[in-house]
């Protein structure tokens, strides 16, 4: 990936711009008129100036500003507070003090864009007949592996149908695992598994289970019996698969709920608001993004990303996200909702998980577990 170019402001002519303007919000949840709204690139914002970049960015939201603790901030509509000091602007070109840089990640490549260049096959971004680019992909998470970053997942119940469970438990034992966002589908179906030997009630081999249409509701009712997933875990009643490694590995996860679970898990986050919040804190902080099989869960975390992320040492590298789907819809799908950035895998979850763990391995990866 390329690395982070910031903007010269003197050379684009916004070194002596006016300071945004800030105005008190009227009342909780309300914005004053002509607020800024947030986008996913890297923003920056003019105070005292000094061009500063706001902290927890994402888009669709605000910038707030704080002059007692000499803090901006970026907040959800829902978070704001009576009194805050939003942003107002309607121009993000620096002229109203604040500038949304687009560029900041482009490589342009000698010849590029000429006039021989206005034809060509296989431009789409994504397309089941174009190869994957594995090997950057591999490399993305050997980057980021262990203390060297934070991968984030964000995984529906087809992983633990298809047979990509196996895969994610090794991929958590092995430090390419920080933290893991989903439903409440993929737990109930990953403890089924480890207590019946089913998911859904379908074997391994994909055959039916005898009574398997109830299993799940067994596996959620043992669950709710040890009064948590990390309870079930640590009983030695759960003794594999995705859920007991995070418990082992001190992974955290986030269940977000929804109208239809059954159940559901004593774990499961049933407001949304509080759902939310709970994956903000895990999605602040990575540094590469990996969504499988899951539509909804994928287009609300890709809401919550910036394009980019903060090292330890102060500097910006692009956020590496990537979306596995079976189809080119999801990927589109997201994109077009702002999650420009995503690279798209169009395959099934069985074969993107078995693929990655067996090239990981293939290259050291699975020596050992990141202690």
């Amino acid at each position: 990936m390329p690395r982070y170019r910031a903007p010269d402001f003197s050379a684009l002519g916004l070194d002596q711009t006016p300071d945004c303007r800030f105005a008190p919000a009227p009342a909780d949840t309300v914005l004053p008129d002509g607020f800024l709204c947030t986008t996913n690139f890297p923003t920056y914002v003019r105070v005292g100036g000094q061009w500063r970049m706001p902290d927890d960015p994402r888009m669709d939201s605000h910038v707030v500003w704080d002059p007692e603790q000499d803090k901006l901030a970026i907040r959800e509509f829902r978070c704001i507070k009576q009194g805050d000091l939003v942003a107002v602007a309607t121009a993000e070109d620096g002229s109203e003090g604040v500038f949304v840089w687009d560029k900041g990640f482009e490589h342009p490549v000698e010849g590029e864009g000429g006039p021989d260049d206005a034809f060509s096959f296989m431009s789409s971004d994504v397309s089941r007949e174009k190869p994957v680019n594995y090997d950057g992909l591999l490399a993305a998470f050997e980057d980021n592996r262990g203390e060297k970053g934070h991968i984030l997942w964000v995984i529906g119940p087809a992983l633990v149908h298809s047979r990509g469970r196996a895969a994610m438990e090794w991929m958590i034992r092995q430090g390419y695992c920080h933290g893991l966002l989903t439903g409440n589908a993929v737990p109930v179906h990953d403890i089924e598994m480890a207590l019946f030997g089913s998911s859904l009630g379908m074997h391994c081999d994909g055959s039916v289970a005898p009574g398997g249409h109830n299993l799940h509701m067994k596996a959620i009712n043992a669950v709710k019996r040890a009064g948590s997933i990390q309870a079930i875990c640590e009983s030695g009643q759960v003794d594999a698969g995705i859920m007991k490694a995070a418990v082992d590995c001190g992974v955290p996860y986030v269940i977000a709920g929804s109208i239809r679970d059954d159940g559901p898990l004593p774990d499961t986050i049933t407001d949304a608001a509080q759902a939310q919040a709970a994956m903000r804190e895990h999605t602040t902080k990575a540094t590469m993004v990996v969504m499988v099989a899951t539509a909804l869960h994928a287009i609300a975390v890709g809401n919550m990303l910036p394009t980019f992320c903060v090292r330890p040492d102060g500097s910006l590298d692009e956020l590496a996200t990537i979306v596995v789907d079976q189809t080119e819809f999801l990927v589109a799908k997201l994109k077009d909702r702002g999650t420009h950035q995503a690279f798209g895998v169009v395959t099934n979850a069985q074969d993107f998980m078995r693929v990655l763990q067996l090239e990981l391995q293939g290259r050291g990866g699975g020596a050992g577990p990141i202690e």
